[in-house]
C-alpha cells in the first residue's frame, strides 16, 4: 500500500502513503481492456492541478520521500507492470511489460520489459533496472540488528524502502534472461500479494553512476555476486551501501537537478520546471510510446494548502482540479461555484496519533494514559462531521470503516476501552508524574491543526506538559521517525488492494514503522498474513496485529478521510477516485473541451 504517509485524507491532508508497487488506473476508459496499446491523443493543451503538499523526492519509494505528491509525480512520470481502476480492480499495463506466473509450486514469476521501452534520455529500461528494484524491495542485503529503541547497533539496513520487504524477502537473487529484457523470481514460500508485489523504480544506469561505479552492468554484477544479509554474521559491503546510500538521499529535492539524471522519466510526462515550495511542470515525455497517450500536452501542479485557497483559485481559473481538505464551508463554497463539476465520496485514508514505544512513552502506562486523554469526539465533529454528518471516530488501525473486517474486528480488538477522554484515569496511570511530551504534525494543515489543539488542552488537564512540535507544509514528512518528538498525528491511505500494508505499517523492522511498535505476536500474524491466500484467514490475523496494537499503547485512530474532488467543466476525463492516486488516477483520459 503506498499508503502512500498520510497518506491522505488525500484532499488537504498532508498525507503519507502506503508503498506498493502497483500503481492506479481506468475505469471503462484509457486502455480499456488493459492490452495497454497505444491510442491517439487529439486536442492538446494544458491542465493545472493544485495539491496540498508542497514536492520534496524525485524517489516516491524511499522512506523520505515516501509522499503523496511525490507518488502523484511518480505515477505520471513512470511506467509500470500494472494500475489500479477506480473500482479497485489491478489490470496490467501490457504495453509496457509483462508478468507471468511460471509455476505455483514453487511460486516462479517472470518479469518482463517490452523491446523498446526506455528512460527519457533514451536508454533502454531492462534487467539492470528490474534487478535495482528487486534488491531495494527485497531487503536481500540487510544485515542489522537493532535494539528496543530501533537503533541500529550492527550491520547496515541497505535501502530505505518504504514498502514492505516481507513479499520480495521471500526470494532469492533472480534469474536474467538471455536477452536482457527479463528476471525470474522464485518464492520460498506461497505469497498473498504477488501481483503488487513489485515494479520497476529508478534508472540503474543513474543510480550506478552516481555511486561511483563504472556502470548499470557494475552494478547488476554487484547485486548478483553480493552475499545475501545475515544479521548474525554483517559483513562490510562499502560498494553496495554507496549504491544505498545514493538511492536513499540522492533524489530528494525542491527544485529541477542540474542533473538530468534525476528526473528520468519512463511514463507518459517528463518534468520540465519546478518553482521551489510553489509549483511544477510536467511536459510530454517525447520518448514514450508504450501505453495510452496523454490528451493533453502539459500538466501543472500547484502547491496551495489551504482548501479557501484552493477553490479560490478554482473560481478565478487559476487552476482547473483541485482536491481540497473536506470541510462543511468548503463544499458549500463549491456548490455555489458555476460551471465546475464537483465529486464526492469515501477515501481510502485514515488520520490517527501514534506515539513512540521509546523516551517519554517507552512506559506502557505513559502511553496509555495520554490516550485516556484524546478527544476523538471532538476531533471528529470539528474536521469531518462537518462534512459528513455522519461521522464517527475510527475503531480499527487496519480496516475502513464499512468493510466486513471493520465489523469483525472492532467488538474484539480492545478499541471499546478508548471511546471517551477519562481524564482521571490518566492521573491514575500518571502517578503525579508530568510528562513532557513533543506532538509533530503538519501545521500547514487545518484539520490537524484542530486535532493538535484539542488534543493538547485535554492532555495538560491530566498533567502532561504539551510542546508544539507542529511543522511547515514542506517539512513534515521527512521529520516523521527522525527521533525528534514523541507523538504524531498523520494520516495513512492505502491503494485498496492487498494486505501487504499491514506489514509495512507496523512489522518490526519497516522503514514505515515510525513509531517503533514490535511485538512478538503481532510479528507472527503478519508473517503468517502475506503467506495467506484465504480471505477469512486474512480477517483473522489481521485482527490479531490490530488487537495488540490497542493493547500496547500505540496510539488512537481518529477518523476516516471523506473526499472532496472538483474540475473546471472544461475537463473532460475527470473521474473520482478514493486511493492514494487521487485525481491523477486516469491523467491520460484528461483533455480540455473546445
Amino acid at each position: 500500500m503506498r499508503f502512500g504517509r498520510t497518506s491522505k485524507a488525500v484532499g488537504a491532508a498532508a498525507i503519507a502513503a502506503l508503498a506498493l508497487s502497483a500503481c492506479a488506473s481506468t475505469d471503462g476508459g484509457g486502455e480499456g481492456d488493459g492490452t495497454g496499446g497505444s491510442t491517439q491523443a487529439s486536442g492538446g493543451g494544458a491542465v493545472t492541478v493544485a495539491e496540498v503538499n508542497g514536492f520534496s523526492s524525485f524517489n516516491a519509494n524511499s522512506a523520505t520521500g515516501n509522499v503523496d505528491i511525490n507518488g502523484k509525480i511518480w505515477y505520471m512520470t513512470h511506467g509500470s507492470f500494472n494500475y489500479i481502476t477506480n473500482d479497485l480492480k489491478v489490470v496490467p499495463r501490457e504495453g509496457f511489460g509483462s508478468y507471468e506466473k511460471v509455476s505455483d509450486d514453487p511460486l516462479t514469476v517472470k518479469y518482463t520489459i517490452n523491446e523498446g521501452v526506455k528512460w527519457s534520455d533514451g536508454n533502454a529500461i531492462d534487467a539492470g533496472d528490474l534487478m535495482l528494484a528487486w534488491a531495494v524491495q527485497s531487503g536481500h542485503f540487510d544485515d542489522a540488528t537493532t535494539d528496543d529503541a530501533g537503533e541500529v547497533t550492527s550491520g547496515n539496513t541497505y535501502f530505505a524502502y518504504a514498502g514492505t520487504t516481507t513479499g520480495l524477502g521471500l526470494t532469492d537473487v533472480p534469474e536474467i534472461s538471455d536477452d536482457g529484457r527479463s528476471i525470474t523470481m522464485t518464492y520460498s514460500e506461497p505469497y498473498a500479494d504477488w501481483e503488487i508485489a513489485y515494479d520497476v523504480g529508478l534508472p540503474a544506469h543513474v543510480v550506478a553512476e552516481g555511486a561511483g561505479l563504472a556502470d548499470e552492468q557494475a552494478l547488476t554484477d554487484l547485486i548478483m555476486s553480493s552475499p545475501e544479509g545475515d544479521p548474525e554474521n554483517p559483513q562490510e559491503r562499502p560498494e553496495l551501501k554507496k549504491v544505498a546510500d545514493y538511492w536513499n538521499t540522492a533524489f530528494d529535492t525542491t527544485s529541477l537537478p542540474s542533473n538530468p539524471g534525476l528526473y528520468l522519466s519512463s511514463g507518459p510526462f517528463v518534468t520540465d520546471s519546478m518553482v521551489a515550495d510553489q509549483s511544477m511542470t510536467l511536459v510530454r515525455n517525447e520518448e514514450y510510446n508504450w501505453g495510452p497517450e496523454p490528451k493533453l500536452d502539459e500538466i501543472t501542479v500547484r502547491y496551495i494548502p489551504e482548501a479557501p485557497a484552493q477553490v479560490q483559485a478554482l473560481q478565478n481559473g487559476e487552476v482547473d482540479i483541485i482536491a481540497p481538505q473536506p470541510a462543511a464551508d468548503t463544499l458549500e463554497s463549491l456548490e455555489g461555484i458555476n460551471g465546475i463539476q464537483l465529486l464526492t465520496g469515501n477515501q481510502l485514508s485514515f488520520d490517527h496519533l501514534d506515539l513512540n514505544y521509546s523516551g517519554v512513552f517507552k512506559d506502557v502506562d505513559v502511553r496509555k494514559a495520554f490516550m485516556n486523554t484524546i478527544p476523538r469526539d471532538a476531533i471528529v465533529n470539528s474536521t469531518v462531521k462537518q462534512i459528513n454528518p455522519d461521522a464517527v471516530p475510527r475503531d480499527s488501525h487496519i480496516f475502513d470503516i464499512g468493510t466486513d473486517g471493520y465489523e469483525a474486528a472492532v467488538p474484539v480488538n480492545g478499541s471499546e476501552d478508548w471511546q471517551k477522554v477519562d481524564i482521571e484515569k490518566a492521573k491514575e496511570l500518571l502517578d503525579g508524574a508530568t510528562p513532557e511530551v513533543r506532538i509533530m504534525y503538519n501545521a500547514d494543515n487545518p484539520n490537524r491543526v484542530d486535532a493538535y489543539t484539542l488534543i493538547a488542552e485535554s492532555a495538560e488537564q491530566a498533567g502532561f506538559k504539551v510542546v508544539d512540535g507542529g511543522l511547515p507544509n514542506a517539512e513534515w514528512g521527512a521529520a516523521l521517525g527522525n527521533g525528534t518528538y514523541d507523538a504524531t498525528i498523520f494520516g495513512w491511505i492505502s491503494e485498496g488492494v492487498g494486505v501487504s500494508g499491514v506489514p509495512q505499517l507496523y512489522g518490526c523492522d519497516s522503514a514505515s514503522n515510525f513509531s517503533g511498535f514490535c511485538n512478538e505476536e503481532a510479528q507472527k500474524a503478519m508473517d503468517e498474513l502475506i503467506l495467506t491466500l484465504d480471505p477469512q484467514r486474512q480477517q483473522e490475523l489481521q485482527i490479531i496485529v490490530d488487537t495488540k496494537l490497542f493493547e500496547t499503547g500505540y496510539g488512537l485512530p481518529l477518523f476516516q478521510g471523506p473526499g472532496i474532488q472538483a474540475a473546471d467543466e472544461r475537463v473532460e476525463g475527470f473521474k473520482y477516485m478514493s486511493n492514494q492516486t487521487g485525481v491523477f488516477w486516469n491523467f491520460w483520459e484528461w483533455s480540455i473541451a473546445e
